[in-house]
């Protein structure tokens, strides 16, 4: 039974700055977000730094009824019901990691129909389960089920860079709440995922609102380095962080820029991804022996050890500066000065690389972003595609994608930003100020990849580049 929709007289701008503690909208948020409160399906496609989360928490602030949360990530519910409940909003979340205590109480309160929470985030498989499927219906019954968000929306498609067969059950809900709306969210959807995730779905594709976002984040500085197998990068990436250092020291204004906002001068947050949990532990140790705050993060660390990591990162704690990690880090972190993203091999997909660097520079200030790459990784991810059978099922699209990124890592004759909008299918390219490598310097591009992928001349090519000292004064 529908929801009745009486919400367009609400003022949005209050409930963001009441509850949500937010001055402005970004653009496009205000739009996806009348378009839920009309009760319109919408598939949102929209860069990291979007705020996409709060194209549904806000709009369930509003309506009236629950508001069911699909994500396959676990750090990411917890961190936001944890956010929602600081704001007076009542969330919960059920999922493997949910105490059999809380997880009763979740469901009694479905049970009654009338549920007082406002937001439940819930994993695919916990949306199989009949069990859970059986209280929905009595609260769609009751007219109180306003909507059901899909987060990671590419996740449905078999075409997406990380397809999961539990998503394609999730077509129950249009089956069985055919008025309830629906809102899928993504960072990372070509026109063909985008298209597969509306038709498992069951929406209708001229009826959906459709928001897709530019995927061109201006104030990111893409660069490759190159490198062959047997060379250590460490000591240049070393280079680049202490030279940031030494200027963020030498510059009066900046220095009274830092104090004002109680910022340490050497400090300078960022991420590394790495592949495995010893590469994680190897590269933080190497830096915290180089005198940087330097951290290990990967699911060989109890939960209290990454809490602990997490929370003192966000609030750029001493000792904490630097993130090392495997890919599960990251999704939904809320902290806006990450000032670099290094990719310390090649990752598993474009749409990884995207997501990953894209946790750089949220605040709009400029931020660099690297990627090391040599054939010999090159040649152990596609090793690593090809023997992992859980993934068998789409392992064309991985492999296509993953081709696709070895493609942008070799170009030399191509704006980064517009290789990125090119793979995402954008028509419109986008302007760089020189904020990639081939504007920067196309010919000393073309040496390096010359050079780095096959000579012992690494090291002085990436000085020719400037690399190691480049004076670029763009680092807040």
């Amino acid at each position: 039974m529908p929801l009745s929709r009486s919400n367009s007289c609400v003022d949005i701008d209050f409930t963001l700055r009441r509850t949500f503690k937010k001055t402005s909208f970004r653009p496009l948020q205000r739009e996806v977000i009348v378009a839920a409160l009309e009760g319109q399906d919408v598939f949102v496609q929209a860069a990291t730094s979007f705020g996409k989360s709060l194209c549904f928490q806000l709009p369930a602030v509003i309506d009236h009824g629950i508001t069911i949360v699909i994500s396959p990530l676990l750090s990411l519910m917890t961190d936001q019901v944890n956010a929602l409940r600081l704001a007076g909003i009542r969330a919960g979340t059920i999922n493997g990691n949910t105490s059999f205590e809380e997880k009763k109480d979740l469901l009694r309160d479905l049970a009654t129909g009338h549920p007082l929470t406002r937001l439940l985030y819930v994993t695919p498989e916990q949306c199989s389960s009949d069990h859970f499927r059986k209280h929905l219906s009595t609260v769609y019954d009751q007219q109180e089920l306003a909507r059901i968000a899909v987060d990671e929306a590419h996740c449905i498609s078999e075409w997406g860079h990380d397809f999961r067969p539990s998503f394609k059950q999730l077509c129950w809900f249009r089956e069985s709440f055919p008025d309830v709306p629906v809102i899928c969210l993504t960072a990372t959807a070509t026109a063909q995922v985008r298209r597969d995730i509306i038709s498992t779905m069951g929406l209708e594709e001229s009826k959906t609102k459709v928001f897709t976002m530019t995927t061109s984040r201006t104030n990111l500085h893409y660069e490759v380095r190159f490198k062959c197998d047997e060379e250590d990068h460490f000591e240049d990436f070393l280079a680049w962080l202490k030279s940031t250092h030494r200027r963020r020291a030498e510059d009066p204004q900046r220095r009274t820029q830092l104090d004002k906002k109680q910022e340490r001068v050497d400090n300078v947050p960022g991420i590394i991804y790495a592949i495995t949990r010893n590469d994680c532990e190897s590269i933080a140790a190497r830096l915290r022996s180089n005198k940087i705050g330097a951290k290990p993060y990967h699911a060989g660390l109890t939960t209290q050890e990454k809490n602990e990591t997490l929370q003192r990162w966000v609030n750029n704690e001493e000792g904490y500066d630097v993130i090392v990690a495997t890919t599960a880090f990251g999704m939904g972190i809320d902290k806006e000065n990450v000032r670099f993203v290094v990719h310390w091999s090649i990752p598993k997909s474009f749409e990884g690389f995207y997501q990953e660097a894209g946790r750089a520079g949220r605040d709009g200030k400029a931020s660099l972003c690297i990627m090391y790459y040599s054939r010999e990784d090159r040649d152990r991810a596609f090793k690593r595609i090809a023997n992992d059978k859980k993934e068998a099922s789409n392992l064309t699209a991985r492999m296509k994608s993953l081709q696709a990124l070895i493609n942008y890592c070799e170009e030399t004759n191509s704006c980064r930003h517009a290789l990125i909008c090119q793979y995402f299918g954008e028509l419109t390219m986008p302007q760089c100020d020189y904020a990639c490598d081939w504007h920067k310097d196309s010919k000393a591009l073309k040496r390096a990849k010359k050079n780095g992928l096959q000579s012992e001349e690494w090291v002085s090519t990436q000085r020719d580049m400037g690399r190691f000292d480049d004076g670029w004064d763009g680092y807040d």
